[in-house]
């Protein structure tokens, strides 16, 4: 019986650590499961064969080295690229600065570059370098849900331009530049990045020239969104040289923006791949000004924002780009909980040690109390008192439990009672003060 009672229960072992196993391996399976990211990611970006469109090729490129496949939307612009991100229909996309997103719904990753706001007029058209003397021209200023059309708007607002002294079409960016080519038009207006394939061709035309405006200093000051940025001589084409001369020139800071709810690793590589194609210089701006966490007029994600001002930790060097995202969102939520736990956990022994320590000291106000009493007592009379409530006292102490690291402090206050009963003992045996004699004796 014993014999079949020890095989059932090694049985039972083995069956148990068997189901140990297992359940381990199908947790772990099922965490990787879950923090392995979607394999897929849309992307808003802007028109066909817009600046917008080849900055998200180039995402798009990079993401799919670790195998994530980017569908990029051919949009409108950037109104229309928020609007789908409210809705969830994209994930992320490139966001014009000034275009409102919904705070509640999107987060930024950060700004990733400058986009100027350029002027191109037909070269016998006469356009004042002072905007707000505009009048009677015929201008192309973005089609309705592109960032160039809500940025001219706040343009004008900002020099104090009517919008019915000029008239306003809504063409294409291709269009824009051969009815400018033309005549058709009188003025273009483009925000977007100097190198945009559509400039390109513009600056080619010896109809076209680049109007250079008055007073941009202080139009930035009226336009919050705006900053300034100086064109150097040749920026744009050096044949033909295009400006010819230093420029200054207003510029808007593009976007990359994102569903809050976006799978963390996902954010992590987009935030990678930003550094990796906006953080080189270019002919406006200096090596590491993007992407940059200030200016995104929207919520930086707290992981982006580490990414940008720290840049990646060192396990992103040896583990999947996954991976190392979970492992970057777990510091940082329980950073802020170790600053709170660590210190307590120091201060913890300290605080035991006390607590165990208390326990015999609050014992000697009364043993130091009756210490008094004894030494100021006349005569015998009390001490046996005074002896009771110190064997008292010495009892508790007695069967007081404590570790034994902090007994020590009960021996030193036992001790120190059995001195004063000492005391007292030798003042209860002292004889009493013989009579003097009677007078005459």
């Amino acid at each position: 019986m014993i014999e079949r009672s020890a095989t059932s229960t090694t049985n039972w072992v083995r069956v148990g650590a068997f189901a140990a196993v297992i359940a381990a391996v199908v947790a772990t399976a099922w965490l990787l499961l879950s923090l392995h990211p979607p394999a897929r990611l849309v992307l808003a970006a802007g028109p066909e064969n817009g600046a917008y469109v080849n900055v998200a090729r180039r995402y798009a490129a990079v993401l799919a080295q670790d195998g994530i496949t980017v569908q990029i939307l051919e949009t409108a612009g950037s109104e229309e690229n928020a609007a789908l991100l409210a809705s969830g229909v994209a994930d992320a996309a490139i966001l014009q600065g000034g275009v409102a997103a919904d705070p509640d719904l999107v987060e930024a990753i950060g700004t990733i570059f400058f986009e100027p706001m350029i002027f191109l007029v037909h070269r016998d058209t006469f356009a004042a370098a002072n905007p707000a003397l505009w009048h009677d021209l015929r201008i192309s200023s973005g089609r309705p849900g592109s960032g160039t059309a809500a940025a001219y708007r706040d343009f004008e607002r900002a020099v104090g331009l009517s919008p019915e002294v000029n008239t306003h079409l809504s063409l294409g960016y291709d269009e824009a530049v051969a009815a400018l080519a033309r005549h058709d038009i009188d003025m273009a207006v483009f925000v977007a990045p100097i190198d945009a394939p559509y400039l390109d061709n513009a600056y080619a035309q010896p109809a076209i020239r680049l109007l250079s405006l008055d007073y941009v200093d202080a139009i930035s000051r009226r336009l919050e969104y705006a900053n300034t940025v100086t064109l150097p001589a040749g920026a744009i084409s050096l044949r033909p040289v295009v400006p010819q001369v230093d420029r200054k020139q207003l510029a808007i800071e593009a976007r990359l923006a994102m569903r809050q709810d976006l799978h963390p690793a996902l954010v992590n590589r987009l935030t990678t791949a930003a550094i990796q194609l906006h953080g080189v210089r270019d002919e406006i701006t200096d090596p590491g000004t993007f992407p940059s966490d200030e200016g995104t007029g929207l919520p930086v994600n707290n992981a982006a924002r580490q990414l940008l001002l720290n840049g990646p930790s060192a396990w992103h060097d040896w583990l999947p780009y996954w991976m190392a995202a979970q492992v970057n969102r777990m510091f940082l939520l329980l950073l802020p909980i170790l600053f709170i736990v660590l210190p307590l956990l120091r201060a913890l022994p300290g605080a035991y040690a006390y607590i165990m320590r208390w326990r015999v000291w609050q014992h000697y106000p009364e043993i130091r109390s009756i210490e008094d009493e004894v030494a100021a007592l006349q005569g015998t009379e009390g001490l046996a008192t005074l002896d009771a409530r110190l064997e008292q006292i010495d009892h508790r102490l007695g069967h007081l439990r404590v570790p034994n690291a902090y007994r020590q402090t009960a021996y030193d206050a036992r001790l120190h009672i059995q001195l004063i009963r000492s005391r007292i003992a030798e003042l209860r045996n002292q004889p009493a003060d013989p009579e003097p004699p009677a007078a005459g004796g």
